[in-house]
Parts: structure tokens; C-alpha cells; sequence
């Protein structure tokens, strides 16, 4: 009688623990507690050492900015902080990437990307953490985009038991203009991601809201630069000269036509001339002028009409002129961006993480933006979803626009930029489990 019960206890034993093991399958997980988790790490986002953490290491790099593919010490900051997280990470990546594993280091494969890189402007605000390199400024925020996934990389690391795949944390080089995330892209070290995440911080959306939206986002990019070659001479006789700012006057009132006169009202582009050189002195016409500008737009198709007809219209307005003129595109150096276009299944999963953490009137539907990012390399060759988070807040004054050496971060903004970070990566390994994929070896096998 007494090994009955015993074995009957037993049995009682095991039976206690199957709810717990049904629990940590996502086919047997409520939307109720897949609802509680962005709240958690928004909770655990907010806890004073954490917000702590977030604010030294943004400011640290911002005193410290580097420029594309030159975020040595940045990288070596980062790689610190994962070393004492206990994260694997591979470098270099990139010539500066780094990018880290937390979780069961099987698939599913997700990733969260922050960018590194400076600008080359000159800090004008005065503050106790102003940039200490002269010319050089974290204008645009990606100083705290870092920060933020170094707190995502933390609440993940302290859940790391509890992800049923792995998170792939990409830290990028060289977004500004250089195509980073293209040079990553080529290494081969993305290859199994499933899915990638990708945020910005926005001085026009109030804080605790976030914006994006399905399908294209973001305008693709690519910049040009002409010169225009005539005859220089004395101004006072400018028959004896062929005039190159004539021509190049022409050329920009020329090239205003093909938004205006070509293109769909419906399609947006843009072509702007923001780069004009020529001649040192009031009375010299000069044998040459500079112009340069980009263009920008959100088909394929109208991108690579854009680009032939400006190329077109350079040269051919520079003849009608008696000139002669030479076109120069982006450069592998600094290569064509693609347009940001959002996946339709990870927005329905951003639409749910965000309102699940913040709420359903804090979710903005955005306009199309004619802005560009190099995460649109990442969303051409993996379903990749990029979202804004914002940092307005009135009673702090007013933030100005990114590229600005006036720029601010409002660092309240940490917090959201984190829980976010870390609920998107949960979450979707929790929900796009595959139906059965045998292990292929451990972290370092696998990636």
C-alpha cells in the first residue's frame, strides 16, 4: 500500500509540471501572456540602473563620434559591453560591425540592428557631454540607437533561457551615405535571419508613441555630381568665353522639370541640386562648374528613370550652351540606396508588440517619407521591418531635425527604443516557430 501512493504521488509530481511544460510552447501560450511580455520589458526598460546604463553608454559615444567605417572605438565599446554580458559576437564585421547571439543559437533567426556612425558636422550645443572630435557629431542618434540595444542585449541576455530561438544583435557601420549595411550584407554573416528589426529616433513624434507603416517607408537615394566645362575669360567680354554658370543655371532650372513636368503627381520624387561651384572672382567667368544634388524615389522604375534622365538633361542642356559636361553617380564606395519597404506580415506583428507596450492611440500610420536608410538593404534580402520612436516632448522644448548641429536626443526616448528592441525579437520567436527544423549544431555551427 505504501509503494502505491508513493508511486501515485509520483505520478501527481509529474502531472503538476505539464502545464508548465505546455506553457513554454507557443501553440499553448494565451494572448494574454503573450500581451504581458512588452509590458515586462518595458518595466524592466524603465528600472532606474538599467535607464542608467543606457544613458552612460549613449553619452560616452557621443563624446566620442566616430565616421563611416572609422567606429573603432565605438565597436570596442560595444564589444566590451557584450563581453561582460556574456554574449558571443563576431568581429570584425564589416571592417567594424559587430554582430551578437543570445538564445538557443537554433532557428528561428531574428535581428535587431542599430547603427554606429557620426556625421561630419561641428557640435553647436553646449552641453557637459558635447562631442570632443573637432568637425565630427552624433547628429542624427544613432549614439542612442547603440544604447538602446545594448539594453535590449541586457533584458534578452537575463531571458536568454526563455527564447525559443535566437536573437541576432547588428551593430552596424556606416549608415550615412556608405551603405553599412550592404557591406554586411556581402559578408555572409546574415544569411540565416529570418526577419530584422530596425528603428530611428524621431524629433517629430511625441514621446511614448511610435510611428511606421506597411510597405514602402522610406524614398530610395542616390546622389550625382556634374561638372560643366566651357571657356573662362574676363567677364567684361564674355563673348569671348563660353560661360559654364549659364550653362549649369540652365541645367538646375532644367532638371526642376523632371518632377515637375515628367514625373506621376501620384509618384513621388524628388531631384535637388544642393551642391553649386564655380569661379573666385566678380569679374572671371571660369572654365568650370561644379553642381551636385540627389534624387530620390520610392519604384525601382522611377529611380532609374530619374537617373537617366538626369544624366540626360546634364549633358544635352550643357550642349544646347556650347558646353560640354561629365556625370558621376554613387560609387561602391557610397552606393544607391533602395526604398525602405516595410513587410506586410512583420507590420501586423509591430502593430501588435507596439500596442500591446504602449497602447493602441500611441501607434501613428506615417505618410511615406522622402528620407532614406541603408537598413533598405537589409528589408531587399530579408523581411525586415523599420519604425520610428519619438522623443518630442514640449514642456523640454523644441528638438531640431537630424543633421543639424543643433541636435538633440531626448533621453527619455532610452526606455522605449529597448523594451521595443527586446519585445519584437520575443515575441517573434515565440510566434514564428517552425513546424519542425532538426538542430544543426550550436551557435557557432549554425551562424
Amino acid at each position: 500500500m505504501g509503494l502505491f501512493f508513493k508511486w501515485v504521488s509520483l505520478i501527481l509530481v509529474f502531472y503538476s509540471f505539464i502545464p508548465k511544460l505546455i506553457s513554454s510552447n507557443i501553440l499553448y501560450l494565451s494572448s494574454e501572456e503573450l500581451a504581458q511580455i512588452p509590458v515586462n520589458f518595458f518595466d524592466l526598460a524603465r528600472k532606474q540602473d538599467l535607464v542608467n546604463y543606457m544613458v552612460n553608454i549613449r553619452r560616452r559615444i557621443h563624446e566620442n563620434p566616430e565616421l563611416a567605417f572609422e567606429e573603432f572605438e565605438t565597436s570596442k565599446l560595444i564589444r566590451a559591453e557584450l563581453d561582460h554580458l556574456g554574449i558571443y559576437y563576431k568581429y570584425p564585421v564589416a571592417v567594424t560591425g559587430v554582430v551578437g547571439y543570445v538564445g538557443t543559437g537554433e532557428p528561428p533567426f531574428v535581428a535587431i540592428r542599430a547603427d554606429m556612425d557620426a556625421l561630419a558636422l561641428e557640435e553647436a550645443v553646449e552641453w557637459e557631454h558635447k562631442s570632443k572630435v573637432p568637425g565630427k557629431m552624433h547628429a542624427c542618434g544613432h549614439d542612442a540607437h547603440v544604447a538602446m540595444l545594448l539594453g535590449a542585449a541586457k533584458i534578452l541576455q537575463d531571458h536568454r533561457n526563455e527564447l525559443k530561438g535566437t536573437v541576432v544583435l547588428v551593430f552596424q557601420p556606416a549608415e550615412e551615405g556608405h551603405g553599412g549595411a550592404k557591406r554586411m550584407l556581402d559578408s555572409g554573416v546574415l544569411e540565416n535571419i529570418d526577419a530584422i528589426f530596425g528603428l530611428h529616433v524621431s524629433f517629430l513624434h511625441p514621446i511614448g508613441t511610435v510611428g511606421s507603416r506597411a510597405g514602402p517607408l522610406l524614398a530610395g537615394s542616390g546622389f550625382f555630381e556634374a561638372v560643366i566645362s566651357g571657356k573662362g575669360g574676363h567677364a567684361a567680354i564674355p563673348q569671348h568665353s563660353i560661360d559654364p554658370i549659364i550653362a549649369a543655371s540652365n541645367v538646375i532650372v532644367s532638371l526642376q522639370h523632371l518632377v515637375s513636368r515628367e514625373a506621376d503627381p501620384l509618384d513621388s520624387q524628388v531631384v535637388t541640386i544642393a551642391k553649386f561651384q564655380g569661379g573666385e572672382a566678380f569679374n572671371v567667368i571660369p572654365d568650370s562648374v561644379t553642381i551636385g544634388g540627389t534624387f530620390r524615389a520610392f519604384s525601382k522604375e522611377s529611380f532609374i528613370q530619374l537617373k537617366q534622365r538626369i544624366e540626360e538633361v546634364i549633358t544635352r542642356q550643357a550642349s544646347v550652351q556650347r558646353c560640354n559636361a561629365t556625370v558621376m553617380f554613387n560609387s561602391d564606395e557610397k552606393p544607391f540606396y533602395p526604398a525602405t519597404v516595410n513587410n506586410q506580415d512583420l507590420h501586423k506583428h509591430f502593430i501588435n508588440v507596439a500596442t500591446d507596450m504602449l497602447g493602441a492611440q500611441n501607434i501613428i500610420e506615417m505618410q511615406p517619407v522622402m528620407g532614406a536608410e541603408d537598413f533598405s538593404f537589409f528589408a531587399e534580402a530579408i523581411p525586415g521591418y523599420f519604425f520610428f520612436v519619438g522623443m518630442k516632448n514640449e514642456s523640454q522644448g523644441p528638438i531640431r531635425n537630424g543633421h543639424s548641429p543643433y541636435f538633440t536626443v531626448n533621453e527619455d526616448v532610452l526606455p522605449y527604443g529597448a523594451a521595443l528592441y527586446a519585445s519584437l525579437a520575443t515575441r517573434y520567436l515565440l510566434e514564428y516557430q517552425p513546424e519542425s527544423k532538426p538542430s544543426e549544431g550550436n551557435i557557432h555551427d549554425e551562424l
